[in-house]
């Protein structure tokens, strides 16, 4: 709530006239404010007074507008820290939704690659193996996008940066190496 400054200065001007009034009634004979005899005196006074009055509003004003200025300033503080927070959950969710995509496209592969699987055990040794090997991929794939979902949900709890880390960035190759792999089984 602001002070009423001009209301202040007014009531001070009137108390500095009923002062005067008070002073002529009982000197007659001084005409001027300030003046060597005893209203001089207690003019001063009252003036000082008031003097002191308004610099004591001044001071406990700026001390309410620093007290203010803390506050706006601890406020932003929090919403920059709120915002960084949602930034980095929003980021996480969208890390564990790209690994559940890329668990869901192993788990997929390796189920299609199975239906397939009976006219590739007919065929030669080289071609199981390489059967094999791509469906070995596939689960490393499938297990490193597990590891790589674990590692973003450990990291929102921290201050770090979200990240899926190794496993996160070797899963898509896996599901690509296992898929070419089963490729070459499929032509051999």
């Amino acid at each position: 709530m602001a002070l009423p400054w001009l209301r202040l200065l007014d009531a001070a001007l009137g108390m500095t006239d009923i002062a005067r009034r008070v002073t002529r009634k009982e000197e007659p004979t001084q005409l001027a404010p300030g003046g060597g005899g005893p209203g001089g005196a207690l003019e001063a006074r009252l003036a000082g007074v008031v003097v002191a009055a308004l610099k004591e509003a001044f001071d406990r004003d700026t001390r309410r507008l620093e007290l203010e200025r803390d506050q706006l300033e601890a406020e932003r503080a929090r919403a920059e820290q709120a915002l960084r927070a949602e930034l980095r959950r929003q980021a996480g969710e969208r890390e564990i939704g790209r690994l559940r995509l890329l668990s869901g496209v192993a788990v997929v592969s390796w189920l299609a690659t199975l239906f397939f699987s009976s006219q590739l055990l007919g065929g030669g040794a080289a071609a199981r193996a390489a059967l094999g090997v791509g469906w070995l991929l596939l689960l490393v794939a499938l297990g490193a996008s597990f590891t790589a979902q674990t590692t973003v949900s450990d990291r929102l709890t921290g201050d770090g940066e979200v990240t899926s880390g190794a496993a996160g960035a070797a899963a898509p190759w896996l599901i690509i190496a296992g898929l070419a792999v089963i490729g070459v089984a499929v032509l051999l």
